[in-house]
């Protein structure tokens, strides 16, 4: 089972769509094990997307994820991060395929709705990035388990 962080950034939560997008994920078969609304500040996000620091968009793009609350959740699934980026759709929503959150509901390539993890590795670096060991729930056969 892999581990995927998916953050809804403040377009998505100014367009009330929250509860689709996490309805989605839930359909197709992911567990949610965290889940918080945040309005972080900038240099948290300057740091958790540093590895896009000195590109052209990084400036606009950290205006924008920080013009607003966000809603940062941790899933689980069989193959997830490749999953829910395929669910996602591409970057730039206009060019996303029909059907995909990007698609339905984002706007452009920086104004795109949610962040999906890009790796395996990722996906833990940033679950652990936004949620503390206590925060993060599972659910097995005997109840709901806090790792």
């Amino acid at each position: 089972m892999e581990r995927t962080c998916v953050i809804i950034k403040p377009d998505g939560v100014g367009k009330k769509v929250v509860g689709e997008i996490l309805s989605r994920f839930e359909r197709e078969g992911f567990k949610l094990l965290a889940m918080k609304m945040l309005w972080p500040e900038r240099k948290i996000l300057e740091e958790f997307y540093a590895v896009h620091k000195g590109k052209y968009f990084f400036d606009l793009f950290i205006n924008f994820v920080s013009s607003g609350p966000i809603v940062v959740c941790a899933w689980e699934g069989e193959g997830a991060v490749k999953r829910v980026r395929d669910i996602l759709g591409a970057t730039n929503s206009k060019d996303a395929e029909l059907g995909t959150l990007r698609q339905m509901f984002g706007t452009d390539g920086r104004r795109n709705l949610v962040h999906g993890s890009d790796s395996v590795e990722n996906g833990i670096n940033e679950i652990n990035f936004f949620f503390k060991k206590n925060e993060i729930f599972e659910y097995d056969p005997d109840g709901w388990i806090n790792k």
